[in-house]
């Protein structure tokens, strides 16, 4: 099988590159602002429609709350109390999304343990029918039925618990990428004619009276970007009120508010179970295997900082570790290789804690504002964000597309329409069954196009992140394919330098790569290189104990040195 080739509608990215003047505007039906999985989501649903589209996004996609989730496709239990509504749709569209990305999807049962004490047995018994009435949602996304426990199942299935508890219960979630779910939207929204631009950030949006017209820049290469559309989505999240103030009218407002969350990853999975454990403050947060990770999360606070530089702060991980510990020790011995932060777009209310607020969604139509055809999508859940896009794609079809029905639960994502067999990968091409696996999960059966590179250049089986592990093969393939212009899209879509290794091992050959690729100088992939590792420490210091953190100043020190930035100018 041959590698894919690029749509006739995406440039060449050498001269993407070396073009730095103003784009001829072009005309589209809808321009969506925004590469999260709501734009990304938008975009595919009406490109399968036939409706022309065109997506911009100011950083890369998934760079937001989609990239930066706890990584689950869940129905949300807590959600019942007061949104049963979240959790049915929820629960409905990860049934959905297994059927159109089955590769990508990894189930992750809970354990919540229930404390001893003289409400002991009447909370078990109250949670257990809790539990019962979710059951009814678990056909919906293929769910195992909850299981009630008593003491020793509960120490038989996860040892590490520490703690006196009467019992607890199992439920049951699925994990995802959050990030490659954003990918493969977009790059099937390309396949069926949608333009896509990462890195292009909207300035202004005028309307001459006929259509809108969308100015933007990219980022790396300074070139302007100008085009004309009738409809505009404001799908930027957390992002909107600000993205809402383009057009310049006094009378357009969007509210939204945002909540942070972080998460902190280890460097390999601690427990066989997510469990489920509770703050000083009384919230829920989790331990959980994610992948070949674990991960602890999350907080939720109201965030009023930059949203292109979101952090983690050591307060947040202590809260975390302190809350995880008492329920779960090991994790104080355990290796933290990062933390990660997004901002949840919320739909505004005064007065809730933020962890009351509701995870509906709402589409904000700005026609009573003076600027008809303009839309802001607001809220919402990783978990349903294909209903959320359908709902907006519903309302634009109605004049764009009548009588086309949306068919984003039924067709396949890209690689979804088969799932390989992974040992039989590694046996043909001469790769470990490891490296098979993770690229089976990361493409599915577009494995194979990964894959056919190796006929042609059997040179690219070197394995460039050994943590994944990531071929040289599918880094060349990220940048052809899905849109990859910096080390850091690349990590995004491959997990390269995002496990224990931290980058270390692996970001200067990718910038080499990223170089190679698109025709930039070696200086350029060396700074991207640095870039993405001192980034990735910045990230992973808040989570460090002191030997931890003198150990990487000296590994931050070393890859400075070796890679030899700092002593050139910065030209590229």
């Amino acid at each position: 099988m041959q590698d894919e080739p690029a749509t006739s509608l995406r440039p060449p990215v050498l001269a993407m590159l070396k073009h730095a003047g103003a784009a001829p505007e072009s005309t589209y039906d809808v321009a969506v602002i925004g590469g999260g999985v709501n734009g990304t989501g938008t975009a595919r649903d009406l490109a399968l429609r036939g409706v022309s589209v065109v997506l911009f996004e100011r950083n890369d996609f998934a760079f937001g709350a989609s990239g930066n989730s706890s990584g689950m496709i869940h129905g949300g239990p807590r959600y019942m109390r007061k949104n049963p509504s979240v959790t049915e749709s929820s629960c409905r569209d990860s049934g959905y999304i297994q059927r159109i990305a089955p590769f990508l999807l990894h189930r992750i049962p809970f354990l919540l343990p229930v404390k001893s004490g003289p409400q002991g047995r009447v909370m078990l018994e109250l949670i257990d029918a809790y539990f019962r009435a979710y059951d009814d949602y678990q056909p919906l996304k293929r769910g195992e039925m909850h299981t009630r426990l008593d003491q020793s199942d509960l120490q038989r299935l996860e040892p590490g618990i520490v703690g006196s508890y009467v019992g607890g219960i199992t439920f049951d979630e699925w994990g995802i990428d959050g990030a490659r779910l954003c990918i493969l939207n977009a790059i099937d929204a390309e396949e069926h004619g949608a333009r896509l631009y990462n890195h292009t950030t909207v300035e202004s949006i005028a309307h001459d009276g006929t259509s809108y017209v969308l100015t933007a820049k990219d980022s790396l290469t300074g070139a302007t970007v100008r085009v004309r559309a009738a409809h505009v989505v404001n799908a930027t999240g957390a992002w909107a009120p600000v993205t809402a103030a383009l057009g310049k009218l006094p009378t357009v407002r969007v509210r939204v508010r945002p909540g942070k969350g972080i998460h902190v990853t280890y460097d390999r999975r601690l427990s066989n179970y997510a469990i489920v454990a509770e703050a000083i403050d009384g919230r829920e947060v989790f331990l959980m295997p994610w992948q070949n990770m674990s991960t602890i999360g999350t907080t939720d606070d109201d965030y009023y900082g930059d949203l292109d530089t979101v952090r983690s702060t050591s307060e947040e991980v202590r809260y975390l570790v302190q809350a995880v510990a008492r329920v779960f020790p090991a994790v104080r011995q355990a290796r933290a290789v990062g933390t990660y932060a997004g901002v949840r777009p919320t739909i505004y209310e005064f007065g809730p804690t933020e962890d009351a607020l509701s995870r509906e969604h709402a589409i904000i139509d700005h026609e009573v504002d003076g600027a008809k055809n303009v839309y802001s999508m607001i809220g919402g859940k990783l978990a349903s964000y294909r209903a959320f896009s359908q709902e907006m794609a519903d309302r634009l079809a109605a004049d764009l597309a009548p009588g086309v029905e949306c068919s984003t639960h039924t067709k396949p994502l890209p690689g979804g329409d088969s799932v390989p067999d992974a040992i039989a990968l590694a046996e043909e091409h001469g790769i470990t069954p490891v490296a098979a696996r993770r690229l089976v999960f990361r493409h599915g059966s577009r494995s194979l196009r990964v894959l056919s590179r190796l006929e042609r250049e059997p040179k690219e089986r070197e394995i460039v992140c050994a943590c994944e592990p990531v071929l040289c093969a599918e880094v060349r393939y990220a940048i052809k394919n899905e849109l990859a212009r910096t080390v850091e899209d690349v990590g995004r879509r491959t997990r390269l330098g995002l496990g224990a290794c931290g980058g270390m091992r692996c970001a200067a050959r990718c910038g080499q790569i990223v170089a190679d690729d698109l025709g930039l100088s070696p200086r350029a992939g060396r700074e991207q290189a640095r870039d993405f590792l001192e980034k990735q420490a910045q990230l992973r210091v808040v989570a460090m104990g002191p030997e931890q953190a003198r150990q990487e100043a000296l590994l931050l020190a070393q890859a400075r040195a070796t890679l030899g930035v700092d002593r050139e100018p910065r030209d590229r």
